[in-house]
């Protein structure tokens, strides 16, 4: 794909892609990082060193899972703060409280005081950090999410209860409706094919590009 002018733009710009699982935030990250020559991060998958124990035994690592992520992205999101270039981010930072933490103590898998803990560390780490320039939130129904877990084949992932995304689309669906932080934008996947199909990437691009760098960002 081409580059697009926008990148050499003075105002540098932190764009956050959420989505619930297999929802392709990393694909999407991929795709404006090299469209725009953005900087890229990813999520800690693979060397994530809780994720196999957590999807076997979700009540003893959920609290270790949570906090591992939230340091990951507290560190990402400093990293951000000091770079000089634009950067894309596989899932913000946002999520890891509001989605996942409050669902795993909901569904009795995390205590009351580990998730007191660490929704109290959460809000001090967020009163340091800048929101997103644009939050990007991948919307898609769970045979949408399973089909995609499903094709990237993660062994760590196969145990995923399909009740377990469920829980997690209600908690999405509620949070990106009263996100406030900034500006956002909603793509649903159910509808574009933005890795395979040109027309819907250039779709999704100038949505982008039009919170980003329009005359009406909000709009």
């Amino acid at each position: 794909m081409t580059a697009a002018p926008h990148q050499d733009s003075p105002s540098t710009k932190h764009v956050a892609i959420s989505g619930n699982i297999g929802a392709g935030k990393t694909a999407l990250t991929k795709v404006l990082g090299e469209y725009y020559g953005w900087h890229t991060i990813y999520e800690e998958v693979d060397n994530n060193p809780y994720l196999t124990d957590f999807y076997n035994d979700m009540r003893r690592w959920s609290f270790n899972l949570q906090v591992f992520f939230l340091s990951q992205r507290f560190d990402q999101l400093q990293r951000i703060g000091e770079m000089d270039q634009s950067v894309v981010q596989d899932r913000s930072i946002y999520e890891d409280a509001h989605i996942f933490a409050r669902n795993l103590y909901e569904m009795g898998h995390m205590s009351g005081r580990d998730y007191r803990n660490y929704t109290s560390l959460f809000s001090i780490m967020t009163t340091h950090l800048e929101p997103p320039s644009l939050l990007i939130h991948l919307q898609a129904s769970v045979p949408t999410l399973v089909n995609h877990i499903q094709q990237r084949g993660r062994e760590f992932e196969s145990t995923i209860r399909i009740d377990y995304l469920e829980r997690l689309q209600g908690h999405y669906e509620e949070w990106i409706e009263n996100y406030d932080r900034g500006p956002k934008l909603i793509v649903n996947v159910d509808e574009v094919d933005f890795v395979g199909e040109e027309g819907d990437r250039r779709a999704v691009l100038n949505q982008i590009e039009s919170r980003l760098f329009g005359l009406f960002p909000d709009d």
